[in-house]
Formats: structure tokens, C-alpha cells, sequence
């Protein structure tokens, strides 16, 4: 039985006075940027995506994570209206494509293919191996494949076969290894020069510490260390790690503190040398400069007072921010 859906109300201008400078309580961003809502009304959002049409596709919990209860609905963000619930009862929908005419949802351990004006369901990927909760976005790729993840687990002291990697599919194929040795590589986007960015969320323990989280350059076909090596590139002898060998895998870009939580990354739409980071647990984006000039960065705040930023998405010039506890999306422009 398809939920009943809360009503989705579009801000026509952003608030603000008629000569002030576009503002939302508590919200913080720096001197030249304006900030408002865009979309209210929604229940637990996770990864939107703009569709082909400029339509604003979004996935939400619409409940508890294990309840099955998880949605996508596409907004018009042009005329106010109430949402399109275009997939119903899923699980802990997390990763969301728009490729042409075909709907990518990726739930907790499922990937499936769905036609956007409706019909039969295909599942891509079933029985993903995943982290017990979630298997984290999806993004598009420059030859229009998909990217996914398969979340970090250790059983019995081992990488369980085929977790802790990052796969690329198409349309009727299986996933195709990309890349290995990763915690959660949680979000994911592309830079003007091909670059794959990746955050990786880094929990557990590892010699009794918890690790770094962190923000990678992908170097395709390398294994990134996971679990030898966690954070900036430390080594846990406990899986094996050694100074030695944690020298030779891909480093760290950036590195935020344990259980900062990055949900997600892209490209700052005014600056093609600035990536966005979204940090859950800490309620901040960061900027983080592209260079690799004394790496790993720390990043400084762009924006504040989201308790839990979850997903960024760059709409033309500005960038949306999605507030999974707040129920909103809101705009960021200069």
C-alpha cells in the first residue's frame, strides 16, 4: 500500500527581504553567497539527482531505515505542485541515477533498473555485500556507466569477498570491478579533468583506534589499502598493515576527524578548483581545494547549521544541499 506522501512546497523566490540578501535561520554560508529553501515537506532524504528535464528526483527513508518504506519522487522546480512518487516501499534507499529514460535505485543490498513512466522492475545487483547498513550513492560516469559501492565487512578476521570496492555497470551487464581496498567509498563525483573523487567512511577499529575519514583521488584498477591501511594511510598491523607497504597505496586528499561522516562530494559550480564536502555527523560543508599541494587538507566550513547535511547536488550555478533530519532542500548561489 503505496504511503501518503507530505505535501512538497516550492519557494517561488528565496526568502528574503525585497532588498536584503537571501537568508534561512541558523544557516550559515560566507559573505557574497545567498541561501534559501527550495523544496520543504520531505521524510528522511538521501541522494537527489536532477533528471534530463530538470526535474529534482529524491530519495527518502520515509520511515525507519529497516522499515521498507523508502520512496523517490520527482518535484518540478519550476511550478509549485506536490511530488510524483515514482518507486515506492523500498529499503533504505541511499543511491539514485537518472540515466535517459531509466530510473538506478540502489537500496540497501539491491541495485535495480526501473523505467521512469513505469513498468517491470530489474534487478541489476541482489545480495550486494555491504556494511549491515548501506552500500552509499550512486553516481553517472563520463561513458554513462553507473558507479556503486560495495560497503566495507570483515568476518572472521577477512575482507568478505567482493566488499569493500567500487563497481561500474550498465544496462543488461554485471558490475565490473573499478576499484578495491575501501571502508565505504559513501559518495563520489567527477572533476572537468576525469578525476574520481570518492569520501571514504572509515568506522570501526583498527589497533583499538578508529580511523580518519577521508576524501580520495581514485586512481581506477589500485587497491586503496582497506584494511591494511586506514586512514591517512595508517597501518593496522592488525590486518596485516606495515609502514612499508601503506607508503605505496593512493593517499589521502583530504582528512576530516572519526565519525565526521562524508555523505557526499562534488564540484563547487562557481569554482572548478573547489570540492564540496558534506559532513553528516559534524553539520558542515567543507571546501576542500582540488590541488594536491600539501595534502591532506583539512578543508574550511562553507556552510553551517544543518544538523545532518546529507547529499550535494549541483543544479547549473548554484548547489543544493539536502537536509535528511530537516526535510528540505535548500540553494546555495552567489
Amino acid at each position: 500500500m503505496p504511503r501518503t506522501v507530505l505535501a512538497v512546497v516550492l519557494a517561488v523566490a528565496l526568502l528574503a527581504g525585497a532588498c536584503g540578501t537571501p537568508t534561512v535561520e541558523g544557516v550559515s554560508v560566507p559573505d557574497g553567497f545567498a541561501v534559501g529553501e527550495v523544496v520543504t515537506g520531505l521524510d528522511r532524504p538521501t541522494q537527489a539527482v536532477i533528471g534530463s528535464d530538470g526535474s529534482l528526483f529524491v530519495a527518502q527513508l520515509a520511515g525507519g531505515e529497516g522499515d521498507g518504506t523508502g520512496q523517490v519522487l520527482r518535484i518540478d522546480l519550476d511550478e509549485p505542485s506536490d511530488p510524483v512518487v515514482v518507486a515506492d516501499g523500498l529499503l533504505v534507499p541511499t543511491g539514485l541515477a537518472v540515466v535517459a529514460d531509466a530510473l538506478w535505485i540502489m537500496e540497501q543490498r539491491t541495485l535495480t533498473r526501473r523505467p521512469l513512466a513505469g513498468g517491470a522492475v530489474e534487478v541489476v545487483a541482489d545480495e550486494l555485500p555491504f556494511n549491515g547498513r548501506s552500500n552509499g550513492t550512486l553516481t553517472i560516469l563520463g561513458d554513462g556507466s553507473i558507479l556503486f559501492d560495495t560497503s566495507g565487512s570483515i568476518r572472521r578476521g577477512e575482507v568478505v569477498a567482493g566488499s569493500g570496492r567500487l563497481w561500474t555497470v550498465r544496462a543488461s551487464e554485471s558490475p565490473v570491478e573499478y576499484a578495491s581496498g575501501f571502508k565505504h567509498a559513501y559518495a563520489h563525483t567527477v572533476d572537468a579533468d576525469g578525476i574520481l573523487w570518492a569520501t571514504e567512511v572509515g568506522d570501526g577499529s583498527y589497533d583499538g583506534a578508529p580511523p580518519a575519514d577521508e576524501l580520495v583521488a581514485v586512481q581506477p584498477g589500485l587497491d586503496h589499502g582497506w584494511p591494511r591501511c586506514v586512514g591517512d594511510n595508517r597501518p593496522a598491523a592488525e590486518y596485516g598493515g606495515s609502514g612499508p607497504a601503506c607508503r605505496d597505496v593512493p593517499g589521502s586528499h583530504a582528512v576530516f576527524e572519526p565519525g565526521a561522516t562524508p555523505t557526499s562530494v562534488v564540484v563547487a559550480p562557481w569554482d572548478p578548483d573547489t570540492l564540496l564536502v558534506a559532513l553528516w555527523n559534524r553539520g558542515e560543508v567543507l571546501a576542500v581545494p582540488r590541488s594536491a599541494a600539501s595534502s591532506p587538507h583539512a578543508g574550511e566550513v562553507f556552510l553551517s547549521g544543518i544538523e545532518h547535511p546529507q547529499h550535494l547536488v549541483v543544479d547549473g550555478s548554484r548547489l543544493l544541499v539536502v537536509d535528511h533530519d530537516g526535510g528540505r532542500v535548500l540553494a546555495v548561489s552567489r
